[in-house]
């Protein structure tokens, strides 16, 4: 075990409960959608067919698949500033999975969404430390999130 490790877990151990910020607003499009339906072959008419939506579907226009607005989080939370103490000695973070996903709300293509990120558990594994990190993707307008989940990373120290 680093001292680096040992350090960084103090601190996170001490922000648990904190409210990491909220990142900046990012616009899912069409394009995002159908990309999304390539590659993961998922190319049901709820979300690449917006004639079919307009008159089958209960949301009228179509909507992103759920496990894209989970793979957006990478990108949503980069414009969330991390406290550089937190990244002293790291040699890299991996991620490491999810508990408790919840696809609340469905994203409307040509809504905006973005990401607020609270740090809710550390663990020391090592030369390694474990965060979890409760995630809720607001819409921008709708009372409801689109998606929250407790997401878990292993910060890798020297």
């Amino acid at each position: 075990m680093s001292a680096a490790s040992e350090k960084a877990f103090q601190r996170f151990t001490e922000a648990i409960g904190a409210n990491e910020g909220t990142g900046d607003w990012f616009e899912v499009t069409q394009e995002d959608i159908n990309t999304f339906a390539d590659v993961t072959h998922d190319h049901q008419f709820i979300h690449v067919d917006p004639e079919a939506c307009a008159t089958m579907s209960p949301w009228g226009v179509p909507i992103a698949h759920g496990f894209l607005t989970l793979s957006m989080l990478t990108h949503l939370t980069s414009s969330i500033a991390v406290n550089p103490e937190f990244l002293e000695g790291i040699v890299m973070g991996v991620n490491y999975g999810f508990d408790k996903v919840r696809f609340v709300t469905p994203v409307k293509v040509g809504s905006r969404i973005n990401v607020t990120s609270a740090i809710s558990g550390a663990e020391l594994k090592g030369d390694a430390v474990q965060i979890t990190r409760s995630m809720t993707v607001n819409i921008e307008g709708e009372e409801k999130p689109a998606l929250v989940a407790e997401w878990i990373t292993r910060l890798v120290y020297g």
